[in-house]
């Protein structure tokens, strides 16, 4: 049970800044406390004394390491990209500059080499392309040049390739018509150059041909009067309609 307000926690009999900060009002074991179990006490303890903080870089408790980590000089953080712990580290990733992070590119915990993706300079990117967790390569794709985008058109994994169909120019999709994964067509449909959707009209998903009849070339449109799916024939109708400005019905 935590103790009455006013009253001390029983760490403060043991913590150097009974006497000091304490005293002085500038602590509290109930809300600001770096000896406390509680993220939210020693966060605010080292929030308002960051002077603080490069002290507890090797404490016993993660937690307090994590926390102390984002008060502490940059120069004194650099040793924990070898924490034991993937908190401490996925915090000392996000401090880091972004060349400096990049050591910890191959770090066994995902979140630290996302974190490190989502930093590192475009042109480091590229090394990072191969990470074994698709999530890594999600980012990767986000973030790189388009024109190094072509690395990952491949990738075996769908929300990779999603996201590289989304960012690449509309000229450079032709790779991706073919895609197995009907999610990836249908964002290729929706951004190909018209003779690109052209090859799309005719696909198995009806969401991707529907997609497709809005940038395919308008003669190619009209095939898609009968198609077996009413939302792509109406598509089709209201495409030739604009396209002729007319408000007559295409025969």
């Amino acid at each position: 049970m935590l103790a009455a307000a006013g009253q001390d926690a029983p760490h403060c009999a043991h913590c150097s800044y009974a006497a000091t900060l304490r005293a002085g009002g500038a602590c509290d074991p109930h809300d600001a406390c770096v000896m406390a179990h509680s993220g939210r006490r020693i966060d605010r303890f080292l929030k308002r004394h960051p002077q603080h903080a490069e002290r507890f870089l090797q404490d016993e408790f993660w937690e307090r390491r994590a926390i102390a980590v984002r008060y502490a000089p940059l120069a004194a953080i650099a040793a924990l990209v070898t924490d034991r712990d993937e908190a401490v580290r996925r915090v000392v990733a996000s401090r880091l500059a972004p060349e400096d992070a990049a050591v910890l590119m191959r770090d066994p915990d995902r979140e630290v080499r996302i974190t490190v993706a989502q930093r590192l300079a475009p042109e480091q990117l590229l090394k990072m392309a191969g990470d074994p967790d698709y999530m890594v390569r999600v980012v990767v794709a986000r973030r790189l040049p388009h024109g190094k985008l072509s690395r990952l058109i491949d990738d075996p994994e769908r929300e990779v390739r999603k996201t590289v169909a989304r960012r690449l120019p509309a000229f450079a999709l032709a790779r991706l018509l073919e895609d197995p994964e009907v999610e990836v067509r249908r964002i290729v449909a929706e951004r190909a150059l018209p003779q690109e959707a052209l090859r799309l009209l005719d696909d198995d998903d009806w969401l991707v041909r529907l997609a497709a009849v809005q940038q395919a070339p308008m003669d190619a449109v009209r095939g898609r009067l009968d198609d077996a799916e009413a939302e792509v024939r109406r598509a089709a109708r209201e495409r030739l309609r604009q396209g002729t400005g007319t408000t007559e019905q295409p025969k």
